[in-house]
């Protein structure tokens, strides 16, 4: 881009957004394939032209200054057609290339998803997929993510759009030699004198279970002393005769084929849960994108809607 007759290089401009959008210099030299000292350096001019500083620095944070948020409205607009035209270089392309970065729950991706992502990497030798199967939420934009997997409801932010890729299923599943032993549960009420394999939930807690039949519900949180934050682990802790679990019917399918599991209250299902693909909302969907959620809408079996 050329500099402005104000003095004021857009390159400096789109430097800024990186910075502020990433959260620091390291990752917006990262994504900018610049050195971070360039980076640093270039903010730092821009703060100088413009005689105000941009951010405030210390050792563990960077934070806006007042004018450094007013400045990054029409940061941003730099850095969106910058993107805009990316996105319309790569929207041409036939072949996907380059590095897509995705971030998905090592479950989906380990029992359902394996084969399927072996197959698209063998399918599109021009690019490089990076997997993250970390269970933290990754932060797309600041690290620079293409595209995430999600499970269940997803709040509401206007720089990210969503697909819906299939509705999960599930079940209550135990091992027959556990139900041979301690009996097979006749009602939800029964399952507080059984041994359970829980869920925890992202503070720190069992997550107690909800289950329908027709219009009935029923809550409660039967007792366990197994918890885990891996649907894939508590699959395999009830094959192993640790009690009964609540893990969607999908993950459960290939124990049940081998008579490891055996579905538990048939008539009772906890409620269904969505798998989204979130991705940054662009105009347009680069090719890498939009080739990697048809494969998961192909296999997870949902051409999914949009989200709004």
């Amino acid at each position: 881009m050329e500099q402005s007759s104000t003095g004021i290089d857009p390159n400096d401009l789109l430097i800024f957004a990186r910075v502020a959008d990433r959260g620091s210099f390291s990752r917006a030299a990262e994504a900018l394939g610049l050195p971070k000292s360039t980076v640093s350096r270039r903010v730092a001019g821009l703060e100088q032209r413009l005689g105000e500083r941009l951010l405030r620095r210390t050792t563990r944070r960077q934070t806006l200054t007042d004018f450094g948020l007013q400045l990054l409205e029409h940061a941003r607009q730099v850095a969106a057609e910058v993107d805009a035209v990316a996105a319309l270089s790569e929207h041409r392309q036939a072949t996907p290339s380059g590095r897509l970065r995705v971030s998905m729950p090592s479950d989906l991706a380990t029992l359902v998803l394996a084969d399927a992502l072996a197959a698209f990497a063998a399918q599109h030798p021009a690019l490089a997929l990076e997997l993250d199967l970390s269970p933290r939420r990754v932060d797309l934009l600041a690290e620079n993510f293409d595209l995430a997997v999600r499970m269940g409801e997803l709040p509401s932010d206007a720089s990210l759009a969503a697909r819906r890729l299939a509705v999960f299923a599930n079940g209550l599943y135990a091992s027959p030699a556990y139900l041979a032993e301690h009996g097979t549960p006749d009602s939800p009420d029964a399952l507080h004198r059984h041994r359970t394999v829980l869920l925890l939930g992202r503070q720190g807690e069992a997550l107690p279970w909800h289950l329908v039949q027709g219009d009935t519900h029923w809550h409660g949180q039967p007792p366990g002393r197994l918890v885990a934050n891996s649907p894939e682990l508590l699959i395999r802790l009830a094959a192993a005769g640790g009690g009964i679990a609540v893990v969607p019917d999908r993950f459960a399918a290939a124990h049940l084929a081998r008579g490891q599991l055996v579905r538990v209250l048939p008539g009772w299902c906890p409620p269904p849960h969505d798998a989204w693909a979130v991705f940054p909302e662009r105009r347009l969907m680069p090719t890498k994108t939009r080739a990697f959620i048809e494969l998961l809408q192909q296999h997870l079996g949902e051409a999914g809607a949009p989200h709004t």
